[in-house]
């Protein structure tokens, strides 16, 4: 057990450095208002609710992520939508439509602009029902390594948390943590 501690705040020592998740490009807002909650396993076994922060204003759809689409008294246009690799959302009546590097707001805006030929002042809502296009990876030394998906503002030690922490014979001090900047590079 005192082996266990150790190596724990061994951990915790070498982590606690790390602040900000890997690939959290500043998208997050401190003060965001809870938005949905899901429940999760506590360290005793007993469910916890995990709630999941609002995604802020200025959250710019990416590919994979799953929007709802939703037309007041026009059911039949209403649906929920993957944005595809192409960064498009396919709507009954106006086809294909751009939605990646959009926020919510501006796709909303532009459905009901295309709408207005076919629908008399069109109220459209788009509200982004999951993030999967933003995404971390965990290599080396850990229990589970793999590309997990950040659907939630999360550390690097999160992040190792998630991947099921460092194996035996892991380098601790050997921790590299790489981001990729606005360009891609």
């Amino acid at each position: 057990m005192k082996l266990a501690v150790k190596s724990l705040k061994r951990v915790h020592g070498v982590l606690s450095i790390l602040v900000l998740c890997a690939v959290c490009s500043g998208q997050n807002t401190p003060n965001a208002v809870a938005a949905s909650s899901s429940m999760v396993s506590g360290t005793n076994g007993e469910a916890v609710s995990r709630i999941r922060p609002a995604l802020p204003d200025d959250y710019r759809i990416g590919n994979s992520d799953v929007l709802m689409v939703n037309v007041w008294h026009e059911a039949e246009i209403s649906r929920e939508v993957p944005v595809r690799p192409d960064g498009r959302i396919s709507l009954p009546l106006i086809g294909d439509v751009q939605a990646k590097g959009l926020t919510a707001a501006e796709l909303q805006a532009g459905i009901a602009q295309q709408l207005k030929s076919f629908i008399e002042n069109p109220a459209v809502t788009v509200i982004v029902q999951q993030t999967k296009s933003r995404h971390f990876s965990v290599m080396g030394e850990v229990n589970r390594p793999g590309t997990y998906v950040l659907d939630q503002p999360m550390t690097v030690l999160d992040g190792l948390a998630l991947s099921g922490g460092f194996h035996d014979f892991a380098k601790l001090k050997k921790i590299y943590v790489l981001r990729t900047g606005p360009d891609g590079s």
